[in-house]
């Protein structure tokens, strides 16, 4: 089988050996496009089910199991791996109950080895960078991207080099890049700034970007859908639900739902939600206006990992919403963070972007788009300990311009057994 990159505004190919990230023509963004044949039996359900459970690698990775449907060319020896995926998926009724719903799924990506989805995508990326002999990569950052570039570039031998904003960096994702031995570099600019800063510098310094805008990425976050499809034994729910920040996510799971469909995986198309904060909404703002115009927004919302003005796969997003009839919608910070109170307060925990999914899901059951009965899958992004500030900060009452509808107050006492048995009565 071969694979080719394919703009999606023109179709112009290009061969996979060559290190571009948009077309050269139009200037549109690029597709993986696989030759999947006509063998059908490659793509059983039977397949990818023997798999489950393998100590052999690449299989034993959640992402490399799929290893037909993400990169089926490639020789197994060139796989930089760290047997990302085999996520859970969570049947947790009181956080359904929370959202409206009977049934509610939570799929937790930050069950990675990093702690986010972004080792999924990580894992193609730096295969790709190591088939492409690069020595040195780099990303832009809100924190997720770096921690999971740092240690994948560590472990493949690369120097791993991130760009930061100077300002709202969750400590626990920034110790993660500095931990794993990248060369962190913190700028006076926010993400989206930083993102066409990574490009240029890159570009002129012969190094490999591993962002969501390398299409190599999207190939292994698309797995997400696969795992989550084959744990619900192939059975597609009514409504996925997942954070939209850069929008790779909601692109990769519209390519990958797509093939899945296309190969026989599935028999219908689950919809698709893809839920913003009010204060990091261009593409909500692009959805209510009929994707007539698009304006970029000054991102600002606690949930730092998908704080993004100026998404760089929103075509890609778009086409997503196109393929599964799906929908937008934002939440406050006060929202994400109420949903994330009684997602960690069920015993799974996520950050604040996570949450999303869950608040908007609420929002969604609310307005009368996802319908009490319907079957709804959310996706978790991240793990709870990528952003203990405002995790404390929420209980403590310390969020300005939020009032904590969830709390556990830290109980305070003296060194006194009668005053302890007192509080715990």
């Amino acid at each position: 089988m071969s694979s080719i990159l394919q703009c999606i505004e023109c179709a112009k190919q290009y061969p996979i050996n060559r290190v571009i990230y948009s077309c050269e023509a139009c200037g549109g963004l690029l597709d993986v496009k696989h030759d999947f044949g006509s063998e059908a039996s490659r793509f059983a359900r039977e397949v990818f089910d023997e798999r489950l459970g393998s100590l052999a690698a690449p299989y034993n990775s959640g992402v490399w199991r799929f290893k037909e449907l993400v990169y089926p060319g490639i020789d197994k020896a060139a796989i930089v791996s760290r047997m990302e995926g085999n996520t859970n998926l969570y049947d947790v009724p009181r956080v359904a109950t929370f959202a409206g719903v009977e049934s509610m799924y939570l799929k937790h990506e930050g069950e990675n080895p990093t702690g986010s989805f972004k080792d999924r995508g990580m894992t193609t990326g730096v295969t790709q960078a190591k088939l492409l002999g690069m020595e040195r990569v780099a990303c832009a950052s809100t924190g997720n991207t770096s921690a999971s570039m740092a240690s994948y570039a560590a472990y493949a031998g690369m120097q791993g080099i991130v760009f930061l904003q100077n300002q709202q960096i969750a400590m626990g994702k920034l110790a993660q890049g500095i931990a794993y031995g990248a060369t962190c570099v913190q700028i006076n600019a926010d993400f989206d700034r930083n993102m066409e800063l990574v490009r240029e510098v890159s570009d002129r310094l012969g190094i490999y970007v591993l962002n969501s805008i390398n299409p190599f990425r999207l190939e292994g976050q698309k797995s997400i859908m696969f795992e989550a499809l084959q744990q619900l034994r192939w059975q597609a729910p009514d409504w996925i639900v997942v954070p939209g920040g850069n929008l790779g996510n909601s692109s990769a799971f519209g390519k990958g739902l797509l093939e899945m469909y296309e190969v026989g995986l599935i028999d219908r198309m689950p919809r698709l939600a893809i839920i913003q904060a009010e204060g990091a909404n261009p593409l909500y703002r692009h959805f209510r206006a009929g994707f007539k115009s698009f304006e970029p927004v000054n991102a600002q919302t606690i949930a730092t990992a998908i704080k993004i003005g100026n998404p760089v796969n929103l075509q890609k997003a778009i086409r997503t919403l196109e393929w599964t009839s799906g929908v937008v919608e934002q939440v406050s910070d006060e929202q994400i963070m109420d949903a994330k109170a009684v997602i960690d307060g069920a015993g799974i925990g996520c950050e604040p972007a996570s949450a999303c999914s869950v608040a908007g899901a609420k929002k969604l059951v609310q307005n009368g788009t996802i319908k009490r009965g319907d079957s709804v899958l959310a996706v978790l992004t991240g793990n709870v300990l990528k952003d203990p500030e405002a995790t404390i900060g929420y209980h403590a009452n310390q969020l300005a311009g939020i009032t904590p509808g969830y709390r556990n107050r830290i109980l305070q006492a003296d060194d006194n057994i009668a005053e302890i048995i007192r509080l715990l009565e």
